[in-house]
């Protein structure tokens, strides 16, 4: 039996925050290609507390949509501790983070992640400011 493979390479994308939406699936998908895994699972992550990975059918409908619940689920417009704390105003974009979550997990099977048909990979940057994001996309499996 072969050791596992494993790959890590960094993504890096300049947002816009106030639910910045970016489709990632083709960049992780070239990661996972150039791995040569075959089989494993690929872990995508944004480190930080103001941004989310998730999937969704990245097309505009679907991601206004989601931009809408977010705005209905965690408002800006509340006040929170955090803004008191430390005066930076974006209390709401670590909640929103918090909600979603920071990472995602994606079977691999022949090379290819196990997304549904019009299921993709996507960054939300939920703070009140431009930022430059980096992904941390990792591949575990066997060659």
């Amino acid at each position: 039996m072969s050791p596992m493979a494993f790959h890590s390479s960094i993504l890096h994308i300049s947002t816009r925050g106030e639910n910045d939406v970016h489709d990632l699936t083709d960049r992780v998908q070239e990661i996972l290609h150039r791995s040569k895994i075959k089989s494993g699972l690929v872990t995508v992550f944004v480190p930080g507390s103001t941004a989310g990975i998730t999937t969704i059918e990245f097309e505009s409908g679907a991601v206004n949509d989601l931009k809408k619940a977010i705005d209905r689920i965690v408002p800006a417009t509340l006040q929170y501790a955090h803004d008191a704390a430390w005066g930076d105003g974006n209390g709401y974009a670590h909640v929103r983070a918090a909600l979603l979550g920071p990472s995602l997990s994606i079977p691999v099977a022949d090379g290819t992640m196990q997304l549904g048909t019009w299921q993709q990979i996507v960054l939300i940057d939920f703070d009140n400011r431009p930022r430059e994001r980096s992904i941390i996309v990792q591949v575990l499996g066997d060659s």
